[in-house]
């Protein structure tokens, strides 16, 4: 008898434990789980886990895209920003072009370098017209997990020294270019 009342405590224990568990797992998704943004017009993804590109508006409490769209024309206030299409291994390094080079934006690829944006599978090739990548209904984009540190470390001062080397930067230019840490949100280092 005292066998079984303590089988049974036990069991309950041990389902209330998975309860907790799982309602903490469902609202954790449910209200901070939000990584990612479509950006018109060719729904690429735009990182919310970045508080450089996606400050928190003080008015919603929720992460905001520094810009509404990504077309050749934008101007981003800092750069590189980040967008991604997820059939790509990494995201794109995004940089304004300067005037004296005809302006515009230009992204950079790993593997290819930089080019005008947008790339050119997101283009109709007879048209010029968007050519969005279409996103099924039941997919989960905004749950996507961020792009781990270790790929931005190196693939951020690549792209900034290629930007800045094709387009001769100054020393203070090349400063103003936004950091892996500074894309991340880390705090500085500081000394001992």
């Amino acid at each position: 008898m005292y066998k079984e009342k303590r089988f049974i405590f036990l069991l309950f224990i041990i389902i209330i434990f998975f309860i907790i568990t799982a309602l903490g797992l469902f609202r954790n998704s449910r209200t901070e789980a939000q990584y990612w943004a479509l950006m018109p017009p060719y729904n690429v993804l735009w990182p919310l886990w970045s508080p450089a590109l996606s400050p928190i508006n003080p008015v919603t409490g929720l992460a905001t895209p520094l810009v509404s769209q990504l077309t050749s024309a934008t101007i981003l206030p800092v750069q590189p920003a980040l967008a991604w299409d997820p059939c790509q291994p990494l995201p794109w390094a995004l940089y304004n072009i300067p005037p004296l080079f005809g302006g515009g934006l230009t992204f950079f690829d790993e593997i290819y370098g930089l080019h005008p944006w947008p790339p050119p599978y997101l283009q109709d090739p007879l048209t010029g017209a968007p050519a969005p990548i279409t996103w099924s209904p039941l997919a989960t984009w905004s749950l996507i997990a961020p792009t781990d540190v270790g790929h931005i470390e190196y693939l951020i001062p690549l792209a900034n020294i290629t930007f800045a080397l094709t387009y001769g930067l100054s020393g203070q230019s090349v400063l103003n270019l936004l950091t892996p840490a500074q894309i991340w949100g880390l705090p500085p280092i500081t000394p001992f």
